[in-house]
């Protein structure tokens, strides 16, 4: 909204030029997204308290989880809106990337509304079934996959880049599609699982989010993408205020989700962020990367599908619980330290993720 005003404003107040520029324009709208989740976020608690909308616990996990039946859910609320809001009031709103992020955020929003309301407020412990789940993310990834597929202009835009290896890139063409879509839906549950402890999926979330805001910017200037050599993507860099916004209405959903917690994001949250990040991730040929940065990600859902297939196969499990943060938890560690090692890795592999800038 912002930038469509600027070009009217700036004969009477010239200093709004600088509103401008794509940085100057993600800081606002991190700060604007920060400052709209502290703001409501107590008013937000005391709403789900009243209505009694708080989280069950399983009886077969750690026992320390106990306390925090109750507590409310749901607060993924407050995320998508700080981002939406904040998007719409700094995003250049006439580039389709924007659109595209914020459907597939609002679309898998309103899936884990779904499945948190029939939870918490129908009572129904099994909320949406894992096959209407999965049916309502498949519609909404393939609508995306195949818009982006449709409005590419390169065959840059649909290959597959290989980090830190100079001008590889293997042609996807039509395979872009259910590629995009794996990458999609298979980020926004995995960051579904890792929601297990407190603020354990909002930190990655935001650093993973922030990083991908720097290759968005990076890969939206023709220069900066040619001197970096990776795809030039153009119009994503308006993607760095919707990373930005992420980053910032995650911090500030942080302020109340960190241990103990307050408040718990749920699937409305959870699943929403993972589709933000997968689909930005695809936008800006940074899949790879992706699986690099969200380690911690991949490394909770590759625990579920190894206990799973473990106890299939062999009716033994290989953890003492999944996803893994569960199976640290049992083993001794307090919660907090799970918690914190599990953002020290993040930080280091977000950072080893960004090095494939210059790394080739």
């Amino acid at each position: 909204m912002i930038p469509e005003l600027i070009p009217w404003l700036t004969p009477w107040f010239s200093g709004l030029n600088a509103f401008s520029y794509i940085t100057l324009r993600a800081i606002m709208g991190a700060l604007t997204a920060l400052s709209l989740s502290l703001f409501l976020g107590p008013k937000l608690i005391r709403r789900l308290t009243r209505r009694q909308i708080g989280q069950t616990v399983r009886d077969d996990g750690p026992q320390t989880h106990l306390q925090k039946a109750g507590t409310p859910t749901m607060g993924g609320t407050l995320i998508l809106l700080a981002i939406l809001v904040s998007t719409l009031l700094w995003a250049n709103l006439r580039s389709v990337y924007v659109w595209v992020v914020v459907g597939v955020t609002l679309s898998y929003g309103l899936i884990g509304f779904a499945d948190d309301y029939r939870k918490l407020v129908q009572k129904n412990p099994k909320g949406l079934s894992a096959r209407e789940k999965l049916f309502w993310q498949t519609i909404v990834a393939l609508a995306a996959a195949g818009l982006l597929y449709a409005t590419a202009d390169t065959p840059q835009e649909t290959a597959l880049l290989i980090p830190y290896l100079k001008n590889v890139m293997i042609p996807l063409g039509v395979l872009f599609i259910p590629f995009a879509y794996v990458v999609i839906v298979g980020t926004s549950n995995a960051v579904n699982l890792t929601d297990g402890l407190d603020g354990l999926a909002i930190m990655p979330s935001v650093l993973v989010g922030g990083a991908l805001g720097i290759f968005a910017y990076a890969a939206g200037n023709a220069i900066f993408a040619r001197y970096l050599g990776i795809p030039h993507v153009a119009g994503a860099g308006e993607l760095l205020v919707f990373c930005a916004a992420l980053a910032g209405a995650g911090l500030g959903f942080l302020w109340f989700n960190a241990y103990p917690a307050q408040v718990f994001m749920g699937d409305i949250g959870a699943l929403a962020l993972g589709g933000a990040l997968g689909t930005v991730a695809v936008i800006v040929r940074q899949e790879l990367v992706l699986l690099i940065m969200g380690g911690i990600f991949v490394a909770e859902t590759v625990s579920v599908m190894m206990q799973v297939a473990s106890f299939r196969l062999t009716g033994k499990r290989i953890f003492r619980m999944a996803p893994l943060h569960h199976h640290f938890e049992l083993k001794g560690w307090a919660e907090p330290k799970v918690i914190v090692r599990f953002w020290i890795i993040t930080v280091i592999l977000v950072l080893v993720g960004l090095s494939s800038l210059k790394i080739r």
